[in-house]
């Protein structure tokens, strides 16, 4: 099969579809779990919950056609446009599609306006 646009725009579609059915599998699997008990905690740890559960970054870069292990983390927080508060993207990246990201929505900047580029814990050990 002759590599062309469009063999690579199906199977791009395709890997989409194949993930989408994987999520909504999963997700129809955890609807048969039970509900953890809750407890009456404060926001701090509700916060911490938050930020463990997502804690665990794609092993590759998150752009579209690249598979590539993904080096660093990149975050950008910044006011929506429509003025609802702030929006904070993160995305898992190789070192190549890091070294092309730059601050994207600096219409939106703010006092607490961040861009961040930070390494995986596992990438900074395999450089050593």
């Amino acid at each position: 099969m002759a590599d062309t646009k469009k063999g690579r725009e199906d199977q791009a579609r395709d890997a989409e579809d194949r993930q989408r059915e994987r999520e909504l599998e999963e997700a129809l699997d955890r609807d048969d779990e039970a509900e953890p008990a809750r407890d009456d905690q404060d926001d701090d740890t509700a916060v911490r919950r938050t930020e463990d559960e997502s804690a665990d970054p794609p092993a590759e870069c998150q752009r579209r056609g690249c598979t590539e292990s993904a080096s660093f983390t990149v975050v950008e927080r910044y006011q929506e446009e429509t003025g609802h508060g702030a929006v904070e993207a993160t995305a898992s990246l190789c070192r190549d599609h890091t070294a092309a990201e730059s601050p994207a929505n600096l219409d939106g900047v703010y006092a607490e306006y961040l861009f961040r580029v930070e390494p995986l814990p596992e990438t900074s050990d395999d450089t050593e």
